[in-house]
């Protein structure tokens, strides 16, 4: 069964590899790849959310689930599993980004992508619709890259909308949306007005 599945997986890759291989995607997924490393900027986003009333809720929210995404998917679930990276199995594909070090299952950018717009789908929509969009896409760019494979892609987006639901569910329970949304900032009473 597992190995039928890897064997779909790497069909899907070769694909990709064969037909879809560009210069101008080379660089725009060797970028994203660096870019979106650990998720910094989804916790760059989370904070800057967090800074404006409308929104604390969904930074404070962003953040939580991004960092818990990774907990799970990093530190629990990838050393659970074990399963080496398309790059490590057929080394005859030549890498564009510098070789991930980690296991392959999930997908940590693409878990952490997912994280971050399924919260943003939860309580902001006009941000959250686009970046399931651009998570689609980071995505494609771990099977592009050749470091992820398809099935690891799939299990990093519903680890992170997972993760995202769960975060959410939990603010509310515990009234932390409500409470965020009335925090205000006071000054000092020696500043001036």
């Amino acid at each position: 069964m597992l190995e039928s599945i890897t064997n779909f997986d790497f069909s899907i890759l070769y694909f990709i590899q064969e037909n879809w291989r560009t210069e101008w995607l080379d660089l725009i997924c060797a970028f994203l790849s660096r870019a979106f490393e650990l998720g910094v900027p989804w916790l760059v986003l989370g904070a800057v959310l967090f800074c404006f009333k409308k929104t604390r809720t969904a930074g404070a929210i962003l953040v939580c689930a991004v960092v818990l995404t990774f907990f799970f998917n990093e530190l629990a679930i990838k050393n659970a599993i074990n399963r080496e990276r398309p790059c490590t199995i057929d080394p005859t594909i030549e890498l564009i980004v510098k070789k991930p070090t980690s296991y392959s299952f999930p997908s940590g950018h693409t878990a952490s992508c997912f994280a971050a717009a399924g919260t943003l789908l939860f309580t902001y929509k006009r941000l959250g619709i686009p970046l399931i969009i651009f998570s689609a896409f980071m995505g494609f760019s771990r099977m592009y890259l050749f470091v992820h494979f398809p099935t690891d892609v799939l299990a990093g987006a519903a680890l992170g909308l997972l993760m995202a639901w769960v975060t959410v569910l939990v603010f509310r329970e515990l009234k932390y949306d409500e409470k965020l949304s009335n925090l205000t900032f006071r000054r000092n009473k020696n500043e001036r007005a």
